[in-house]
C-alpha cells in the first residue's frame, strides 16, 4: 500500500519521485531521476546537477538549500525585475509560490526601501523544483534585490532563512544539515538569520 508521485516540469530533464503514502517505509525521502537514452537513471548528487550551468556574476540569481524530505538540496532562484510599461505590473512565479513571491516583493518595498511596485517581476527556480518551504525566502529576496539594483550576489554565497512581514529573518530547521550541504558544494559563505 504505497502512493508515489513523479513530479517535475514536462520540459525539464529531472524528475522527483516522492512517496505521499507508504505503509512499509518513510514518506520523507525523495529520489531524483533523469531520462537518458536507456531510460530513467538516478541522479546521485541532485544539488550538483541543479546548479550545473549556473551563470557567474549575473545579477538576479541566488542559491538556497531546501529540505526535500530528509535530504538537503541546493536550488538556484533567479529573478528578473524590470520597469513596467503597463498600468498593472506583470508578476510571474515558476517553481516558487506565487503568493509568497508577492509577499516578498511587498516586504522589499516597504521594509527594504526598493521601489519595486512599478516593476514587472519574474521569479524562477531552476531545474524543475518547486520550493514550498519558507527557508527559501531570503534567497528569493536577494535575487529580486540583485536584479532590481543590477548587482550580482557573490557566486560563493548561499542564503537560508524565512523573511517575515516586518523584514526580520527567521531561522530554518535542520540548519546543520543544510550548512554541511552548502559547504560540500564549495560555497564559502552562507547568509543565515543571526540567531
Amino acid at each position: 500500500d504505497c502512493v508515489l508521485y513523479f513530479e517535475g516540469e514536462r520540459h525539464m530533464a529531472y524528475r522527483i519521485l516522492r512517496a505521499a503514502k507508504n505503509r512499509f517505509g518513510a514518506t520523507n525521502e525523495i529520489g531524483v531521476f533523469e531520462m537518458e537514452d536507456g531510460g530513467l537513471a538516478e541522479v546521485p548528487n541532485p544539488s550538483e546537477a541543479m546548479l550545473a550551468g549556473r551563470p557567474a556574476n549575473a545579477p538576479g540569481t541566488c542559491v538556497t538549500c531546501v529540505m526535500e524530505g530528509a535530504r538537503p538540496v541546493l536550488a538556484e532562484i533567479q529573478a528578473l525585475v524590470v520597469p513596467s510599461s503597463l498600468g498593472n505590473p506583470r508578476r510571474v512565479s515558476n517553481g516558487f509560490d506565487y503568493s509568497r513571491s508577492m509577499l516578498l516583493l511587498a516586504v522589499l518595498e516597504k521594509r527594504g526601501g526598493l521601489m519595486v511596485g512599478g516593476c514587472d517581476a519574474y521569479v524562477n527556480v531552476i531545474g524543475g523544483l518547486y520550493l514550498e518551504e519558507p527557508a527559501a525566502d531570503l534567497a528569493a529576496v536577494l535575487s529580486l534585490a540583485s536584479s532590481f539594483r543590477d548587482r550580482p550576489v557573490p557566486n560563493d554565497l548561499a542564503a537560508i532563512g524565512e523573511v517575515g512581514l516586518t523584514g526580520e529573518l527567521r531561522a530554518a530547521s535542520a540548519l546543520s544539515q543544510r550548512l554541511a550541504e552548502v559547504k560540500r558544494l564549495g560555497f564559502t559563505k552562507c547568509m543565515i538569520p543571526r540567531r
